[in-house]
């Protein structure tokens, strides 16, 4: 492939600097460079109930837009195992696959907190092996903190983390990697015992030090009380409008996954009919000999092309 930058062949334009704001070359305007969010930053937006903004990426280019659009946390999600692998659920992510990926957002992504998503079987069956995974997100893949799923019987292997000293987020509520033992994709929650479960669970995780707790599929009052109970901020996906905040799947509001959208989701966009077409026109150019034309094409002088065409009508130059 030709090289796109710097000493490469082709230079393409440069990107926009991920430093500038939104209000960038207005006049009279100033825009404040922007920081790196932070643990205690995330922590200021709770308190000071502005909400917080988080997305998932899964590769560099992804992640270079999402955090040019200035998302609080990216999370790199182990739903990258439906979306971008094509695996019919998250079980099957290996730990090589989620490193894979972080690196590749760690690559992109300069401001917003970077999450790694830790795959199933990857922190269950020790606490020194969920230790020394997370510590790989960190140390190989330059994540900021690892997420994990469960609750209260979590809260030891949390605590290790954290004494470790890496950040935790926390996931309760449905969780896919328990989908087997759920029976399916089933709102939690749903009867007050239940629900209290919901509550210990976050108040368990709290207390073993997650800096964040993502709530899924749970209703949205539950949510709300859980939300007041707690120190550390919410982070919604089917859980209503009162958390701290709210998470997506990056496909899914841009239109990207074929097979289903959550009920819970909001697509923005739909660029899977965008980019079909497009790839279709370029087949249909290369069909029809309109691509490439001379715009595409590199050139050799005449005096240097005849040379070239001279030497290689002489015999020597002829295979044997």
């Amino acid at each position: 492939m030709w090289a796109r930058q710097g000493r490469g062949i082709i230079i393409g334009e440069s990107a926009p600097e991920a430093t500038k704001g939104p209000l960038a070359g207005r006049e009279g305007s100033e825009v404040p460079e922007r920081k790196k969010v932070t643990i205690l930053e995330v922590q200021a937006k709770k308190e000071r109930g502005e909400p917080l903004t988080v997305l998932t990426a899964y590769d560099y280019p992804t992640a270079l837009l999402v955090d040019q659009a200035e998302i609080d946390i990216i999370l790199v999600g182990d739903s990258l195992g439906m979306v971008v692998l094509g695996y019919e659920t998250t079980l099957p992510v290996t730990m090589e696959e989620m490193l894979h990926h972080c690196k590749a957002v760690r690559r992109g992504a300069r401001y917003a907190l970077l999450v790694g998503d830790m795959p199933f079987m990857s922190y269950q069956a020790s606490i020194a092996e969920a230790v020394h995974n997370a510590g790989r997100f960190l140390k190989e893949a330059g994540m900021d903190a690892v997420k994990l799923e469960g609750g209260a019987a979590l809260a030891p292997t949390v605590a290790a983390i954290v004494a470790a000293g890496m950040p935790v987020m926390g996931h309760i509520g449905l969780m896919p990697q328990s989908v087997a033992k759920m029976g399916g994709y089933k709102v939690q929650g749903t009867t007050a015992a239940s629900a209290r479960r919901l509550l210990d669970d976050a108040l368990a995780l709290e207390e073993a030090g997650c800096f964040s707790i993502v709530l899924e599929g749970i209703p949205d009052r539950v949510a709300e009380l859980i939300t007041g109970r707690l120190r550390i901020p919410t982070i919604g996906i089917g859980a209503g409008a009162r958390c701290d905040g709210q998470v997506l799947v990056l496909h899914d509001i841009l239109g990207l996954f074929d097979r289903f959208t959550p009920r819970f989701a909001k697509r923005y966009a739909n660029l899977a009919p965008t980019i079909r077409q497009a790839v279709e026109a370029y087949r249909d150019d290369v069909r029809a000999g309109r691509f490439p034309t001379a715009e595409h094409a590199f050139t050799i002088s005449d005096a240097e092309f005849a040379a070239l065409a001279e030497a290689a009508a002489a015999p020597e130059a002829r295979r044997v």
